[in-house]
């Protein structure tokens, strides 16, 4: 079996995989709408209860971000071998986007959080992204 067609398909198997556990993760964040034991009584509670679930979709993204990134870092790794096997087949410019987008989503949840002290301020309580943690050793 070629090589290459096996690689393919098993990263294709992958992302549907991937795809099918994220579609039945969903459900599972909202959960806290339909809690019985806080009853909604007026709008304002129903803003809280959604604002509150806001963290966990940042943490969601925050995860997202980090195994995307070191995804397309060893994909980069890969293309870098197969340029160096076959260089007419694959551009060099291949694998180094494919390492910039990596290493961009990796830091993307610093740049979040950098992002929302810039624009709401770092002592603002009331806007920002919340549950967004850096790298450990970052400062």
């Amino acid at each position: 079996m070629n090589i290459k067609f096996f690689i393919k398909k098993l990263a294709n198997r992958l992302l549907i995989w991937q795809a099918k556990l994220a579609m039945c993760m969903v459900p599972f964040m909202y959960v806290e709408l339909a809690n019985a034991t806080t009853p909604v009584t007026d709008l304002g509670s129903v803003a809280s209860t959604l604002t509150s679930s806001f963290s966990n979709l940042a943490k969601l993204i925050t995860a997202g971000a980090y195994m995307a990134g070191i995804g397309f870092a060893m994909a980069s790794m890969l293309k870098f071998k197969a340029h160096k096997d076959n260089p007419t087949q694959i551009p060099i410019g291949t694998p180094i986007a494919l390492l910039f987008i990596g290493a961009a989503l990796i830091f993307l949840p610093n740049i979040f959080g950098i992002a929302g002290n810039t624009i709401f301020g770092g002592t603002g309580g009331a806007g920002g992204v919340y549950g967004v943690t850096g790298l450990s050793g970052s400062p």
